[in-house]
């Protein structure tokens, strides 16, 4: 890159500087009780060099974070993100569509599982990993864990979440569903959220990061309530 290039890119960058320095703050704790050797690997990946900048961790700015201490109940939240398009609005939306929120056995939905994971073949802008061209044979449930689905009033998988349970905090895994304008996403993460909440026993719901994601990717997790965090982790 050239000297005027760089001179012209500054602004930019000590923009972004700062914007992460105003960044909110959490701490995230591991526990290895929950699931030994996920809990150690997971704890690994997420405070590695991030691949695109050595001198920060992997998910360590920018992580999309709900904080579910910030609400009394589920209703609280619901309230809280209860406007026109944002995700309690949605959610109802989605209900009078006919669709719910359940716990589920993935090996009941595999066919309806593989539709969906290829029903696009971009996200986001981003080609699909191949891998998800593949059917599933069998699922194993993994030790602290938990499987979401959203069911259409046929009882037939419109999307579905995988959430791990790593410590004081919860995180998105797989998140996948048909591309429709019901609001079933909206209403898939928050459920969850609501269940989080109302069992009081964890402190934040994390959603990947903001860095990265596509304007309309950061909207909707606004819209869900989450906000960009700078997270410290501890392990025990």
């Amino acid at each position: 890159m050239k000297t005027s290039d760089r001179l012209h890119a500054l602004p930019a960058q000590l923009a972004l500087i700062a914007d992460v320095l105003r960044l909110p703050r959490a701490r995230l704790r591991f526990e290895r009780a929950l699931n030994p050797e996920l809990v150690e690997r997971t704890h690994a990946l997420f405070t590695s060099p991030h691949p695109r900048c050595k001198l920060v961790r992997f998910k360590s700015l920018g992580v999309a974070l709900l904080d579910l201490r910030a609400y009394r109940d589920s209703a609280a939240y619901l309230r809280a993100v209860g406007r026109k398009d944002y995700a309690g609005y949605q959610s109802r939306r989605a209900r009078a569509h006919g669709y719910r929120v359940a716990e589920i056995d993935r090996n009941r939905y595999i066919d309806d599982i593989h539709r969906i994971n290829t029903s696009l073949a971009q996200r986001q802008g981003r080609p699909m990993d191949p891998s998800y061209a593949d059917r599933a044979e069998h699922f194993v449930a993994v030790d602290s864990f938990r499987y979401y689905g959203v069911l259409d009033q046929d009882g037939r998988l419109a999307a579905y979440c995988d959430l791990g349970i790593y410590g004081d905090f919860a995180a998105t895994d797989h998140l996948l569903g048909y591309k429709t304008s019901d609001g079933l996403m909206y209403l898939l993460l928050a459920d969850i959220a609501c269940r989080l909440i109302d069992e009081g026993r964890l402190n934040y719901l994390m959603y990947d990061t903001y860095l990265g994601a596509l304007p309309g990717l950061r909207e909707f997790k606004k819209k869900l309530g989450f906000a960009p965090y700078r997270v410290r982790y501890s392990i025990h």
